[in-house]
């Protein structure tokens, strides 16, 4: 069986972070591995305290994984300080990871902050130059690029400045535009729309975690960077379409919910 590693912080509602990751590597047929960054105190309608584990044992669960079961593929989310970024890198570059996919998680759905404001330059110095593909959503592209996004010609001028500074490809989730929800994939020099109409659902605590952990499983699975979003996107829409099957209270519940119907990449 492939593995899939994911490093990030728990989410105790159970929507978002390892707990989607390991639904959602599960869901695609692959074995989930895990290394929590920070325990967060959540719901679907917010962060209400985050507890960073500290840097030299997030080095040791990375050390353990690496030494015993190696992923084929590596998914990072939330890293929340500097010091456990420059751990990550150094034991992903000695290690010698493989399809690593790095959400650059900065702000939660709910728009609580997750990384810390030094840390930032680490993010871009040190962690995703590793990465074989980084998945900013438009608030983390318009920190990342320095440019406001308010379109799909904004989206595009965007991930050129990214795609230029870093070495790996650059998908930009559209999600937060008015008009409809197209991402933009920048890969091997191609520039590649995914269009998809907007689903009328605010049950959408997860989706970002959900979708980069689905693209890795795929990346883990053997298929290419386009092939892997295309299918992880279907995941995701399928899941926020059926979201509201929980009847979650507050009306912003988790999207993994849907991973039991999903057998080896397909619906």
């Amino acid at each position: 069986m492939k593995t899939v590693l994911t490093v990030a912080g728990s989410d105790s509602s159970g929507g978002a972070g390892i707990q989607a990751d390991l639904k959602t590597i599960l869901a695609h047929g692959l074995y989930g591995e895990s290394a929590i960054t920070a325990l967060t105190a959540q719901n679907t309608t917010g962060v209400r305290g985050v507890l960073d584990v500290p840097p030299d044992f997030v080095a040791l669960q990375l050390d353990c994984v690496f030494e015993d079961i190696p992923p084929d593929a590596v998914k990072i989310g939330m890293v929340s300080n500097a010091a456990t970024i420059r751990v990550l890198a150094d034991r992903l570059r000695s290690h010698r990871a493989k399809h690593v996919v790095v959400d650059p998680v900065m702000v939660a759905t709910s728009g609580s902050r997750l990384l810390n404001e030094d840390a930032l330059d680490v993010l871009r110095a040190e962690l995703l130059p590793l990465a074989e593909l980084v998945t900013p959503n438009i608030p983390e592209a318009e920190i990342l690029s320095g440019s406001p996004i308010r379109s799909r010609d904004d989206m595009l001028q965007a991930g050129r400045v990214l795609a230029r500074r870093l070495p790996g490809a650059v998908l930009l989730k559209g999600g937060h535009l008015a008009d409809c929800a197209d991402d933009l994939l920048l890969c091997d020099g191609k520039e590649t729309w995914f269009r998809q109409e907007r689903i009328d659902n605010p049950n959408t605590h997860g989706t970002g975690c959900t979708l980069s952990a689905a693209i890795a499983a795929q990346l883990g699975r053997g298929e290419s960077i386009p092939e892997a979003v295309r299918k992880a996107k279907a995941y995701v829409y399928e899941a926020i379409a059926h979201a509201d099957e929980l009847g979650v209270g507050h009306g912003h519940g988790p999207t993994n919910h849907f991973a039991p119907l999903w057998r080896n990449g397909e619906l």
